[in-house]
């Protein structure tokens, strides 16, 4: 098997994880929750009048505050929402397990052993460009 065809296994590997299940289980129940998408409309509404009247070259600064109290109200009311606290901590745990993927696989393709390299687990962003460095 090449290495391709074991990405693809690896790909395989990973919907059939439990945090791939969760993941893609909450957000099909986020997609159903009529609730939660007109709120998520709402915000997108908002965020785009709060845009337009950033931009506005009559700036009504009464409006804008307005607008801008109702877009964080808005979000509060989705972040707090169940199903949405439930997805995020779903996306977060699947997040977590593929940052923990690509990291073994950057060690290994630095020379480290496959088979004892472990990921860092400490506030590794997965990005080298704003790393002090792997310990």
């Amino acid at each position: 098997m090449d290495v391709m065809e074991l990405t693809r296994e690896l790909g395989k590997a990973i919907q059939q994880d439990d945090r791939y299940i969760a993941y893609t289980l909450a957000k099909k129940v986020n997609d159903e929750d009529a609730e939660l998408q007109k709120d998520i409309e709402r915000f997108t509404e908002l965020r785009n009048q709060v845009s337009a009247a950033m931009t506005s070259e009559n700036l009504d600064k009464d409006n804008l505050v307005e607008l801008d109290k109702e877009m964080k109200e808005v979000y509060q009311k989705i972040m707090s929402n169940t199903n949405m606290v439930v997805f995020q901590s779903a996306q977060t745990n699947l997040e977590n397990l593929i940052t923990n993927i690509q990291q073994i696989i950057s060690l290994c393709a630095n020379g480290e052993d496959p088979e004892t390299c472990q990921p860092q687990t400490s506030g590794c962003t997965g990005s080298c460009s704003t790393c002090g460095g792997c310990s």
